[in-house]
């Protein structure tokens, strides 16, 4: 898989509405809900590495948020170590999973299927992975619903959310809530939305796993999922 083309995929799966695209780098912003629509998407080479640099802070100081850059193998050469030598902190390394759709398992019944997010839906997501507080969630909603996507959903325990973009089917809102683990529901909406995929005529899925996530990752690899591809922040 190019590193490109998947930063792209995530970029147009999980859009920011504030963005400006310089002919290289797209900088993102979304009232600072989630790294990934919050930052620097550095492709291609700018004349001026240090100068691109100054641009990108300017940009998100003028909105009162943080500088951030998520750099992966398709990002501008040498600027991993540029941002290292401002002082910038790697975050949150995470790994790019693929797999095929031919080989998910049939889901089990009760997983339910809808292209728009229910509140219960929002609120279990949330309640797993909001950590931006109440006030984030209708920005989150905004991201999520800004491309057409399938919401996967067992009751207010599990949910996951797809995208089908050309030949790929991205994965995405992975959540269980705590007092419903290791019950297999995880499973249950993973293989859901690989059916689904499979069904929409995709040939291939992926998805993001923050790297420290043993127990997601193991799922995913259960599931025929492999390595393809690895990426981090860097953030002052």
């Amino acid at each position: 898989m190019n590193d490109e083309i998947f930063a792209r995929l995530v970029d147009q799966a999980w859009p920011a509405v504030d963005r400006v695209d310089t002919g290289g780098w797209v900088m993102r912003a979304m009232d600072g809900v989630t790294k990934r629509a919050n930052s620097v998407l550095p492709l291609g080479e700018p004349e001026d590495l240090g100068a691109a640099i100054a641009e990108a802070e300017k940009f998100y100081a003028d909105r009162g948020l943080p500088c951030v850059f998520s750099v992966g193998g398709g990002a501008t050469p040498g600027l991993d170590e540029a941002l290292r030598a401002r002082d910038y902190q790697m975050v949150d390394p995470t790994l790019v999973m693929t797999a095929p759709p031919a080989r998910a398992v049939p889901a089990g019944e009760g997983v339910e299927l809808a292209r728009t997010p229910s509140q219960a839906w929002l609120d279990t997501w949330w309640s797993v992975d909001g950590r931006f507080g109440d006030e984030g969630l209708a920005t989150a909603a905004r991201i999520l619903t800004g491309v057409p996507a399938v919401y996967a959903s067992l009751g207010r325990q599990a949910v996951g959310r797809g995208v089908k973009q050309g030949e790929w089917f991205g994965i995405y809102s992975m959540a269980v809530v705590p007092h419903a683990r290791r019950q297999g529901h995880g499973r249950e909406i993973l293989r859901a939305l690989l059916s689904h995929a499979r069904e929409q005529g995709t040939r291939k899925a992926y998805l993001v796993v923050v790297e420290s996530n043993a127990a997601a990752r193991s799922l995913y690899e259960q599931q025929g999922f492999t390595v393809s591809g690895r990426y981090h922040y860097r953030v002052r």
